[in-house]
C-alpha cells in the first residue's frame, strides 16, 4: 500500500524544479495549478500544499484562485450568541 503523504517521483521532479522564488510560467505553471486545484479539491490544505511544494501560503492561494477553485471556509469554532435552551 503506498503511503499517501508519499509524494511521486515526477511530483517531486516539479517540486525541485519550482524551488520558492523562483518563477513559474508556461506549462509548468499550468501543470502546477492542476495539480494543486486537484489535491486541494481532494481535501489538502493550503498550508499543506505549501509545505509540499515548497511555496508559500499566498503562491498556493494565488493559484488555486487563478484556477478558478472555490475555497473552503475556515475551521473552527464560530463566535456567535449561544442557543437559547428550551
Amino acid at each position: 500500500m503506498r503511503d499517501k503523504r508519499r509524494i511521486s517521483h515526477e511530483e517531486a521532479r516539479v517540486a525541485e524544479t519550482l524551488k520558492k522564488g523562483s518563477r513559474v510560467t508556461g506549462a509548468a505553471r499550468e501543470k502546477l495549478a492542476a495539480d494543486l486545484k486537484r489535491k486541494y479539491d481532494s481535501g489538502a490544505s493550503i498550508r499543506a500544499l505549501a509545505e509540499e511544494t515548497g511555496r508559500s501560503y499566498g503562491f498556493v492561494h494565488r493559484m488555486l484562485t487563478e484556477s478558478g477553485v472555490v475555497l473552503r471556509g475556515r475551521g473552527g469554532a464560530t463566535r456567535g450568541k449561544k442557543a437559547a435552551s428550551v
